[in-house]
């Protein structure tokens, strides 16, 4: 059980709660991105956003808004934990979000559920907590800030990523052996399982469908699509070798990368993935995670 337990925290980046080892040291580039027809893009006015805390863990970067990124930060001299940091892309302003003993990942803005009564946003994070198990439950917070925020998921402690459908129901990828994807509604906490081996990241796509990485053996995977109102799925195309994520364009281009090396595919336009930027200049050995915001015309890209 220890061993399945320590195998599991690893494997979501969280060693430092078991092992207090530093977690990788990884960077945050941003590029102003402008597509020129179907197979050109344009990625220019690079900025390095984490000169703050260079020689440390830089990571999950997620739009809030156009110009606020929400990142997951291990300060380069702390080897217990990480936070939440805001970034404020226009105004270049720095906002420690949260401030804990326990650690907190995957920053994601939770939709509203509408009406007059509902002007509280919310963020929700991945939170290990510090219980003496490392659970890792699902917790939300008001962007505000105005309280220490509240577990969305009481009964779920293994969850490693997660993706909002809507205010209540939550697509969850749950560290397990092997690992599964599920649908939790936060309501009643009941789980529709709905497949397994899979890929840490969920994008939407156009129609509303969530696409996501299916590892179906060691070198097959492929780039699916769930439909979130039957729960069937269907196949987009083959992923990169050894590549897990993406991000997608409001025209359902997929953009994911392979090395220092971004490309791109579009199921209506494409038949194979297309290179579309090359980043080897900026002295960098890999991409990883990918943002990019509402209005498309900035992209973020984890590098290392």
């Amino acid at each position: 059980m220890k061993n399945s337990l320590l195998f599991s925290i690893l494997l979501v980046g969280l060693c430092s709660q078991l092992s207090a080892q530093r977690l990788p040291t990884t960077n945050i580039l941003a590029f102003d991105l402008k597509p020129i027809g179907d197979s050109i893009y344009q990625f220019k006015n690079p900025k390095f956003l984490t000169g703050f805390n260079k020689q440390g863990y830089n990571n999950q970067p997620y739009f809030m808004s156009d110009d606020e990124l929400y990142i997951t930060v291990q300060r380069s001299l702390d080897t217990t934990q990480t936070d939440i940091f805001a970034l404020n892309l226009r105004s270049n302003a720095l906002t420690q979000v949260t401030a804990t003993v326990e650690s907190e990942y995957s920053p994601t803005f939770v939709p509203p559920a509408g009406g007059s009564d509902n002007q509280q946003y919310k963020f929700s994070c991945v939170r290990v907590e510090a219980d003496g198990q490392n659970s890792q439950r699902l917790w939300t917070f008001p962007i505000s800030r105005a309280n220490n925020g509240e577990a969305a998921i009481r009964t779920i402690r293994n969850v490693g990523y997660h993706y909002w459908i809507d205010y209540r129901d939550v697509l969850l990828f749950l560290v397990d052996n092997p690992h599964k994807m599920v649908i939790a509604d936060t309501r009643d906490e009941s789980t529709r399982f709905i497949t397994s081996n899979v890929g840490r990241c969920f994008q939407e796509l156009p129609n509303g469908d969530i696409a996501f990485l299916h590892k179906m053996s060691e070198d097959t995977w492929l780039l699916k699509q769930l439909n979130t109102k039957n729960y069937t799925t269907k196949l987009i195309t083959a992923a990169l070798p050894g590549s897990e994520d993406f991000c997608i364009l409001g025209d359902g281009t997929i953009i994911m990368a392979q090395g220092t090396k971004l490309f791109k595919f579009n199921k209506g336009i494409d038949t194979n993935w297309l290179e579309i930027g090359d980043f080897s200049y900026y002295g960098m050995s890999n991409i990883s995670r990918l943002a990019v915001n509402g209005a498309e015309n900035r992209l973020v890209m984890v590098i290392e």
